[in-house]
């Protein structure tokens, strides 16, 4: 009896440490698996990972990783980055430029296959609690000047109507604060708008399925006239293919609280007046005596034209009201919580040429977004 206990003792020892060893194994591998970068859950456009031959992964830190995309393409959009990002960079342009970029963190692969390259850059809208996202393509082109006739034709057929609008919404999700849900738009939604529809189309990124944001709206406006102001100022660099990337919080209750918790101390606060026919009357004649309609003229991209432009949308702005048009939400001016709220980011560089004059093409893209998201506020 007593060999027998000793074998059973044996036994069950062995099989104790074999648990043990099964729990370690398996603790191993679930903290690997959590190392994994998975897809971009909050995608709205491009090459998606497991769809496409490559696509957009989110690194276990919160970064974003787009994978290299074949050459000339990737190659390009790596050394643009490499070089805006750079820490001897001295190009004031350059320097000036990198504000309105998601940040670059280099370049990231997987260590069971050294040679696929990821971009790893920032998660614009990582810090926000329920972000609405809009992808929309700018400039009068969407394909570079190195590109064969049947690329031109192949870019013009998918929307005709890009170099009269200069601008295409490639894809949106936006939340809805009644139901709890997303409502997404892909690339065949932005291709169906017509000058007609644009507007209204356009005007579905910022309602929440109660109320239009003119919060955001206003905010997008300001950072967009940044980004207007830095292509009026450079002549380096021209920009074909490449995106604005919208990103504002479609939580209210979030957006309230860090705006009177930070933004009320010390500052008087406003009701945002409401909006009038004599107010609309008066944005139109404004915004139409500086910009003209959709199809304004390009060559207008000097700095006292953008200077008279953003006048008219800060007139515009004042008219119709800054707050967010949540409930019980104030208008506490443009600081730097409210900013928080919304961000506007460029995207998309594997298409960006050396240049020796300004880039009218995309300024021409950005000034007529300007103008149709003024004329959103407006109605």
């Amino acid at each position: 009896m007593a060999t027998e206990d000793k074998l059973l003792h044996s036994f069950l020892a062995a099989g104790d440490e074999a648990g043990h060893e099964n729990s370690a194994e398996r603790k191993r591998r679930t903290a690997e698996r959590a190392r994994v970068p998975v897809p971009l859950s909050h995608q709205v456009a491009g090459h998606k990972f497991g769809i496409h031959k490559v696509g957009i992964l989110q690194h276990f830190d919160g970064t974003v990783l787009k994978q290299l995309q074949p050459p000339p393409r990737g190659p390009c959009e790596m050394q643009f980055y490499t070089q805006v990002f750079a820490q001897d960079c001295t190009a004031s342009h350059l320097l000036a430029l990198q504000q309105h970029l998601p940040k670059y963190y280099g370049t990231w692969s997987p260590s069971d296959k050294p040679n696929e390259l990821y971009l790893k850059l920032e998660d614009v809208a990582g810090r926000f609690a329920r972000p609405c996202i809009m992808d929309v393509k700018i400039g009068k082109k969407s394909y570079d000047p190195f590109a064969s006739q049947e690329k031109q034709e192949e870019q013009i057929r998918k929307y005709p109507l890009m170099e009269e609008i200069g601008f295409l919404i490639l894809g949106m999700r936006v939340y809805h604060v009644a139901s709890g849900s997303y409502v997404s738009h892909d690339q065949f939604y932005g291709r169906s708008l017509t000058k007609e529809t644009l507007k209204t189309g356009l005007a579905q990124f910022f309602h929440n399925g109660e109320e239009l944001r003119k919060d955001a709206i206003s905010l997008s406006i300001h950072k967009i006239h940044n980004i207007l102001h830095w292509f009026e100022s450079q002549k380096q660099l021209h920009f074909y293919a490449s995106s604005l990337l919208f990103v504002y919080e479609g939580f209210c209750h979030i957006a309230n609280s860090k705006n009177k918790n930070k933004g009320l101390t010390g500052q008087k606060s406003k009701q945002a007046e409401p909006q009038t026919k004599g107010n609309a009357d008066l944005t139109s004649l404004k915004l139409k005596s500086h910009c003209g309609q959709v199809n304004c003229s390009s060559s207008s991209s000097s700095s006292s034209s953008s200077s008279s432009l953003f006048k008219a949308i800060h007139s515009v702005r004042r008219v119709n009201g800054f707050g967010s048009h949540c409930p019980h939400h104030q208008d506490i001016g443009n600081t730097p919580y409210m900013e928080n709220n919304v961000e506007v980011k460029m995207i998309d560089f594997a298409h960006v040429f050396p240049s020796d004059r300004s880039d009218d093409g995309y300024i021409y893209g950005l000034k007529s977004l300007l103008f149709v998201l003024e004329q959103i506020i407006q109605d």
